[in-house]
């Protein structure tokens, strides 16, 4: 009898024996000792629930909105490059899936699929396009005018990538593209925006994100990128309450709560843990996003708990499309809208809008009641 994938962990136990080395690796890395990779995950255990009882939840809904957009649930699929590693269809099927459940699907700049093949795919979904400030502004330029005439919703400006993090196993092993897979979005640039071409030692990530990235970002360049799009601005990376403060001061329509899956800086606290002074110091003058670590339906339910608006995964979306292609990814969603369902009747709330802080409490608060 054939094993019934039940939860994430199974399709990432699957996605285990089943992706080339080269590609599990990349996946699943993290920065230097991988604690914050770790952290993402066990951070979410040492908050407890504190479940509502007699509440009647018989009619639920997870339909909610985001940045005015209606979605059916309260997640979306973070931005996670090179999707064509795991599957043919790559970043394609993964926004079809997520077109198909009325959720949030978001590009990222450095996909295995177009902007345009990704509007192509799924020209009904609500795509959000992933952005890196480049050192060429102008290739940065072209970047969100694609996205604008793609009918993308959303930019969504990685803050927390000055320089490539250390993922040890990329360079002890020498990640690289395979010679078949392209950056769909650049493949009529310069030579230095060509990720084949650069040289390197150890990971060729590393080697594109140092000519491509720009160390020199600060917060004026967030104003630069207002002046120039009508898109709403969505700024992920952010894990300090007076960066945040930065952020709504400087115009954003969100703030994602991230720390890049624990891909960049290790050491950093789990984003379930900064989220909270986050959520005190924005006082609902913007809307709050959060990812790292999102496995469960549960983790959802404490994180909108502890004031985020929307939460979003990255990695389970990749163990789906590695099972089965588009399909995969549309069990993955729908596992997880299930957990989220069975978590906020089992929490007594019957929608969204009643989930609060007071069904979160702290591990060590917690034992000393």
């Amino acid at each position: 009898m054939a094993l019934k994938f039940v939860c994430v962990e199974d399709y990432e136990k699957h996605a285990a024996k089943v992706l080339p080395s080269y590609a599990l690796e990349y996946y699943r890395s993290g920065a230097d000792e991988e604690q914050t990779l770790r952290e993402n995950r066990d951070s979410f255990k040492r908050w407890r629930l504190m479940p509502r009882m007699l509440r009647g939840v018989q009619n639920r809904s997870m339909n909610t909105t985001v940045l005015g957009f209606s979605v059916s649930a309260p997640f979306g699929i973070a931005p996670t490059a090179m999707q064509r590693m795991a599957h043919p269809e790559g970043e394609c099927a993964t926004a079809k899936a997520a077109a198909a459940h009325g959720i949030v699907y978001i590009l990222s700049t450095i996909a295995t699929s177009s902007i345009e093949e990704i509007a192509a795919a799924a020209p009904n979904g609500n795509n959000w396009f992933q952005l890196y400030i480049y050192k060429d502004r102008q290739a940065t330029i072209d970047l969100i005018r694609r996205a604008e005439r793609a009918n993308f919703k959303v930019l969504v400006v990685t803050v927390d990538t000055a320089v490539l993090g250390r993922r040890l196993i990329n360079e002890r092993h020498g990640f690289d593209l395979p010679a078949h897979l392209k950056l769909g979005n650049f493949n009529n640039v310069d030579e230095k925006s060509n990720f084949q071409t650069q040289k390197k030692e150890g990971s060729r990530l590393a080697a594109y994100a140092s000519v491509m990235f720009d160390p020199s970002l600060t917060w004026s360049d967030i104003t630069w990128l207002k002046s120039i799009t009508k898109l709403p601005i969505v700024v992920k990376g952010v894990l300090r309450p007076d960066d945040a403060e930065l952020a709504v001061q400087h115009g954003v329509s969100a703030i994602a709560v991230s720390n890049h899956g624990g891909r960049q800086l290790d050491g950093v606290q789990a984003t379930i843990d900064a989220l909270p002074a986050i959520v005190k110091q924005v006082n609902g003058r913007c809307e709050i996003f959060l990812d790292g670590g999102v496995t469960k339906g549960t983790d959802v339910l404490k994180a909108l708990a502890l004031g985020a608006k929307m939460t979003f995964f990255g990695r389970p979306a990749l163990w789906g499309l590695a099972h089965s292609g588009e399909e995969g990814v549309k069990n993955i969603i729908q596992l997880l809208k299930t957990e989220v369902d069975v978590a906020m009747a089992l929490a007594g709330c019957r929608s969204v809008d009643e989930i609060d802080s007071s069904l979160v409490l702290r591990q060590e608060l917690h034992s000393s009641l």
